[in-house]
């Protein structure tokens, strides 16, 4: 049985369900899946199903005294695999002074990963470690992975890439293949880790279940009919630019549209946005709905006329994938890994990133056009269905990983190829 360690900053997440669904893919096929977290969870967040993860998660965040003893033993212990990892603290470009301290304690979590897992019991030793996203849980797995001698690999999914690559020529180094949602984001690493042997990047898109077609009558939400419906899904982070998007509605109510705006998702944003609401007199307009379950989503889907994305960072977005599999018509900026998911004016629409004018515009169009664009929604679904079914890319994923560690067994093993894995 192949045993592999999976860690996320914070596990389980009710944001990222594609994390375990992963562990339960690669389960599935007969191997042991040792779920790890960077921060602790509150259990009293999360549905009965992510429960059952966390009661078997390892948490590393605080550190007892006596697993921080442990831990600190474990690196000076190693000393001759301790340089390769303070190295890229120190020389690597593009590190912010407090990013370089904070990776110190990442490097100590790291070796109590390291010490963790060390000490488990299974039939079979772990040989291979997992991190999703390229924060501070992928140097803690780079770190357990090099003191325990075994492979370690990633997946970037957008500003773990664009916005905050930390460290991240080190990571990349130093995995044995990293794992990415788009083919955008394997051309951005390419070309500017130029270094970086093509082959060791892969991409592996996500994906949504099949909706079945529902009546309009079954929507879960009742409200005012006649306004036209914006919705966007997302957690209140800077991000997102939901600023951008309230202007917007206020642009588009100062034109005369009749509209109502759902922000689904909840963050450290929320009051500063409650705040820009209530300035530009958008309450009973522009509505932030709060964190909506999993399970309830279709509801606002069915009904909305427009699912709208206005981040400034992404990878390829669940919640596009998840309004086109609805029939539902998309506005989305035209970044990233975006397009490889919305073809403009075929399944979807986008518009100039950070332009005003054209997202206003393009919903005022989109409105106005709305009765004959029955053919642009089942495009979307249909797009869906053909390259983002979420079982098909599970089973092509865990096919793929499998292979690759089975690839790399036996690459790990001596200290001396790790320092030079590991050396700028």
């Amino acid at each position: 049985m192949t045993a592999i360690a999976y860690i996320v900053n914070e596990f389980p997440s009710p944001l990222e369900p594609y994390v375990m669904d992963e562990i339960i893919e690669l389960r599935r096929r007969g191997s042991h899946v040792i779920c790890c977290s960077g921060k602790r969870v509150a259990p009293q967040d999360l549905a009965l199903a992510e429960r059952v993860f966390w009661k078997e998660t390892l948490y590393f965040q605080p550190l007892s005294d006596t697993e921080l003893s442990k831990a600190v033993r474990r690196l000076t212990s190693h000393r001759a695999r301790l340089w390769p990892l303070l190295r890229p603290l120190l020389w690597e470009r593009g590190a912010s002074p407090s990013l370089r301290v904070r990776a110190v304690g990442h490097t100590v979590m790291g070796a109590a990963l390291a010490e963790q897992l060390a000490s488990l019991k299974f039939e079979h030793k772990v040989e291979h470690i997992h991190a999703h996203h390229g924060y501070f849980s992928s140097w803690m797995a780079l770190t357990a992975a090099h003191l325990l001698g075994i492979g370690f690999s990633f997946t970037l999914h957008g500003s773990d890439l664009l916005q905050r690559a930390d460290l991240l020529a080190a990571k990349l180094r130093a995995c044995d293949f990293c794992v990415t949602v788009s083919e955008f984001n394997r051309q951005y690493i390419l070309r500017n880790y130029p270094s970086t042997p093509p082959e060791k990047i892969l991409v592996q898109r996500l994906g949504v279940d099949r909706v079945l077609p529902v009546p309009s009558s079954a929507s879960a939400v009742e409200t005012d009919h006649r306004r036209f419906c914006l919705l966007a899904v997302g957690r209140l982070h800077e991000v997102k630019n939901y600023p951008f998007l309230i202007n917007a509605c206020a642009a588009l109510r100062d034109q005369g549209l009749d509209l109502l705006c759902w922000i689904a998702g909840d963050g450290p944003k929320r009051q500063a946005l409650e705040k820009q609401i209530a300035t530009l007199r958008l309450q009973g307009r522009v509505c932030l709905v709060g964190h909506v379950p999993r399970a309830d989503l279709p509801g606002y889907y069915r009904y909305a006329d427009l699912v709208v994305m206005t981040s400034k960072s992404e990878g390829i977005p669940v919640a596009l994938m998840e309004a086109m599999a609805h029939e539902k018509l998309v506005l989305a900026p035209g970044i990233t890994g975006i397009p490889e998911l919305v073809e403009h004016q075929r399944t979807g629409f986008l518009y100039q990133p950070g332009s005003l004018p054209d997202f206003v515009g393009a919903v005022r169009w989109i409105h106005a056009n709305q009765a004959s664009l029955a053919s642009i929604q089942h495009a979307a679904a249909a797009s869906i269905a053909a390259s983002y079914n979420r079982q098909r890319n599970l089973r092509s994923f865990a096919e793929q990983f499998l292979a690759r560690i089975s690839h790399s067994d036996g690459d790990h093993a001596h200290p001396v190829l790790q320092q030079v894995q590991l050396s700028v």
